[in-house]
């Protein structure tokens, strides 16, 4: 059990990570528009 709790939480640390990603993206095609 320890384990599987473990692996949720680095799921949810990635999960965070590639949405910033995802956000810086989508900021740079917003400025590029104005």
């Amino acid at each position: 059990m320890p384990v599987k709790k473990k692996a949720k939480k680095v799921a949810k640390k990635v999960v965070k990570k590639k949405a910033k990603k995802t956000v810086k993206r989508k900021a740079k095609k917003s400025s590029k528009k104005k």
